[in-house]
């Protein structure tokens, strides 16, 4: 069942996912070559527990048998794609990260992500970087009452796939709100006019993983971390975003991100 949300309540989730924006950038003025993944998590926790917020994936179900979730931040570095465990293991010189982050607030959830390049990087990864960025937009574009779900999976799909990039197909976006993970599913591929329709008050979270080589994916033996079939890198954004007046609004910000990572440099 698909969870249409008020003005209200959606003003709620407005300040759940700008918690969110406020934690990613926090980590983002210390996303630097020498930095474990270990350090900016613990950060990230103690900034959202100061300002009355619950790290959203912090003990999170695990499935088929895997652990919970032990981190308040997913952290899945080069050729990891999603729900990576922060480690000890220092970041490097031209690596990249995707640092997810969900945070619990007035009883509604934000959920959003940005990936990060680790000091200089090679021009086919920042590539990569800003096409599945670009894929992201293309996609709530698309988010507008009486279109369909797979409107912005066809958005996505294309911009990724006519940059020869591979889109992953086991993973996909989401409803979002007093839940987690809601209805409806939000692939990153599909056709125009496919899936159910989009509604004033529906929120979702759409994020697109974008792999440099291929669509195919593994899971390591952790439980969790999802890495690139062929070991390239990927690369994942995420919003917010609700049907507001008709047209998408997004709920989330890159702008506290981007104003860190400027001041970085």
């Amino acid at each position: 069942m698909i969870y249409l949300k008020t003005k209200e309540e959606i003003e709620l989730m407005r300040e759940s996912a700008l918690m969110v924006s406020r934690t990613l950038a926090i980590v983002a003025r210390e996303v630097k070559p020498g930095v474990t993944p270990s350090f900016l998590d613990k950060l990230a926790e103690e900034f959202i527990r100061d300002n009355g917020g619950v790290p959203a994936f912090k003990g999170y179900k695990g499935h088929n048998g895997a652990p919970d979730f032990p981190a308040t931040l997913c952290m899945s570095i080069n050729e990891a794609v999603v729900h990576g465990i922060p480690t000890i293991e220092p970041l490097k010189e031209g690596d990249i990260i995707s640092v997810d982050c969900g945070v619990k607030k007035n009883g509604f959830y934000g959920d959003h992500a940005y990936t990060f390049a680790v000091g200089n990087i090679k021009p086919e990864v920042q590539k990569l970087i800003d096409v599945t960025k670009e894929c992201l937009y293309l996609g709530i574009e698309k988010m507008i009452s009486g279109n369909r779900i797979g409107d912005i999976s066809y958005a996505i799909q294309q911009h990724a796939e006519k940059n020869g990039y591979g889109v992953v197909r086991e993973l996909v976006g989401h409803g979002l709100g007093k839940n987690l993970h809601e209805e409806p599913e939000v692939p990153n591929y599909g056709k125009r006019g496919n899936g159910p329709k989009i509604t004033e008050g529906m929120v979702l979270a759409i994020e697109p993983m974008i792999n440099m080589g291929t669509k195919n994916i593994k899971q390591l033996k952790d439980g969790w971390t999802i890495i690139t079939a062929d070991s390239k890198p990927s690369a994942h954004f995420e919003h917010d975003v609700a049907v507001v007046n008709g047209k998408p609004e997004i709920l989330s910000t890159y702008a506290y991100i981007e104003e860190a990572l400027a001041l970085v440099k």
